[in-house]
């Protein structure tokens, strides 16, 4: 997968600085600082970059989640159905809206306890949401395959403080017994998810590596094809 960087545009009290450091490990460096140039417009992504420390001194103003309509719905109960989007754990009905619900729980969630000075809004795009059907849920489980882009802006005017990043946050799905003794204890796919997804966007934003997702083997990279 293609390694992108993340651009952050450091805005307080009116004024421009930059925290740099250039013995950070480049590898998924989550963010690196800019000065954004005066012609820059709302959407446009700012150039020339300095590696930045971990984002410990943020706070997330605003989320916005996107699921695109384009993406494939499937409600078949297959062990590997078709499909970009694959969801159980709520009634039937309008599950774009089902998984966007997921999704800004679990980023304010996890940005909630970020309370630093600088003011960052989070634009997100769901690519991928493939939950587990019913027939892997009671017998041999499986994996959530979960992927999206993130890309952050500034909250006040929109413009586009990174490129965006492609984040895959794959969960390891319990299955039969495990399944239901999880359930009992409230443990529902949605209450994993939405955690995991909580701890995932918290990795991103305070940490140089970022998340790191998961190797969870056969199942994993066949539900990726």
């Amino acid at each position: 997968m293609k390694r992108f960087k993340l651009v952050l545009v450091l805005v307080l009290g009116g004024l421009v600085s930059a925290c740099a450091n250039p013995n950070i490990a480049s590898r998924n460096a989550p963010f690196e600082t800019t000065t954004l140039p005066p012609a820059a417009q709302p959407g446009a992504p700012s150039q020339g970059a300095q590696t930045l420390a971990p984002l410990s001194d943020v706070r997330v103003e605003a989320i916005t989640v996107r699921v695109p309509r384009s993406l494939k719905v499937s409600e078949a109960n297959r062990f590997l159905p078709s499909g970009d989007i694959v969801w159980r754990d709520d009634p039937v009905g309008d599950r774009y809206q089902q998984v966007q619900a997921i999704f800004e729980t679990a980023l304010a969630r996890g940005t909630a306890p970020l309370e630093g000075a600088l003011p960052i809004a989070l634009d997100i795009e769901v690519t991928r949401f493939h939950a587990l059907t019913e027939k892997a849920r009671y017998t041999t489980g499986g994996v959530h395959n979960i992927s999206f882009f993130l890309t952050l802006r500034d909250p006040a005017t929109g413009v586009m403080l990174s490129e965006p990043r492609h984040i895959r946050a794959d969960l390891s799905g319990l299955g039969g017994r495990a399944a239901l003794q999880a359930e009992a204890r409230g443990q529902t796919q949605k209450v994993r998810i939405t955690d995991h997804l909580a701890h995932v966007i918290r990795q991103e934003l305070t940490t140089v590596e970022g998340f790191e997702n998961p190797k969870l083997g056969l199942i994993q990279a066949m539900n990726q094809i």
